[in-house]
């Protein structure tokens, strides 16, 4: 590759598309904005531009990790989430935009309440709690995280969005590091869910980059969200919410586990594809 931003984008475009990734030329415009520290317009607005040996070489190098199928937020280092930007490694999940539907859920059942207190299980770069805070600021969360370098993540997502006076980070194993008080308004996860077996069959951004723990639930998928629904009933308030992601394929079995005595199911949500996403489980 040589030459002008034009140029460069053609031939890299070219390369992450032989390289099987999807929308090839977005990415590389993507890529190319990293490299320059600029914005989608100064790309289009400057198409003669040519770029110095340096800029190249890194460039050069990002289409080739690129090609190689490793996940463009970890090369780029960011990845939005509920309108804010997250530092993301590959040490966290990478934000999906599914998972934005936890967020909206608590937001939308806590709203009648001015100061709640939100506990979320495997925050990963604290996407979730870090969102509900930014849009609540008379609420507290405490996150956490099995996973130390997890939270060091978060930890700097916290500094940067400002909130480190109203999110605690815990590494801890789920709830059970908690004493067993009704002590929170809601309990939020997106659990690792995918089967054991069903790994090799994810796509190579997944399978190969990202946390394994962060992915694989037992057998069957479901280990994780088990231990939300055996132990959120101790430390949730009466009437405290419960809600957590689920992945395709499971919403009949997830229901099965839930246990009447225990939980009044509100609502299960759909995502853009129409598919069971999110369960809203509410603690009698």
């Amino acid at each position: 590759m040589n030459g002008s931003i034009r140029e460069i984008i053609n031939e890299a475009a070219a390369a992450l598309g032989a390289g099987q990734i999807d929308q090839p030329r977005s990415e590389a415009v993507s890529l190319l904005m990293h490299t320059l520290n600029v914005d989608r317009a100064f790309v289009i607005a400057h198409p003669e531009r040519e770029l110095l040996n340096d800029e190249l070489e890194r460039f050069r190098e990002f289409v080739s990790r690129r090609a190689g199928r490793e996940p463009l937020q970890y090369i780029t280092g960011v990845q939005e989430f509920f309108n804010l930007r997250f530092e993301v490694t590959p040490d966290v999940l990478i934000p999906r935009p599914e998972t934005e539907m936890i967020v909206e859920a608590a937001l939308d059942l806590l709203r009648v309440d001015s100061a709640p207190v939100v506990a979320e299980v495997g925050t990963g770069s604290g996407c979730i709690a870090i969102s509900l805070l930014h849009e609540k600021p008379g609420a507290r969360a405490v996150a956490i995280d099995i996973s130390a370098k997890a939270l060091a993540v978060a930890r700097r997502n916290t500094e940067r969005h400002e909130l480190v006076d109203r999110l605690t980070l815990v590494n801890g194993d789920g709830l059970t590091c908690f004493l067993a008080e009704p002590q929170f308004s809601a309990v939020l996860s997106n659990p690792p869910y995918i089967p054991a077996h069903e790994i090799e069959s994810l796509q190579p951004e997944v399978r190969d980059y990202e946390p394994l723990s962060a992915l694989i639930a037992g057998d069957d998928g479901l280990s994780h969200i088990r231990a939300l629904l055996r132990d959120a009933p101790d430390i949730l308030q009466p009437r405290g919410y419960l809600i957590f992601e689920i992945g395709f394929g499971q919403v009949d079995a997830v229901r099965s586990l839930i246990d009447a005595s225990v939980w009044d199911l509100i609502e299960i949500k759909n995502d853009l594809q129409n598919i069971p996403r999110v369960f809203v489980l509410r603690r009698k």
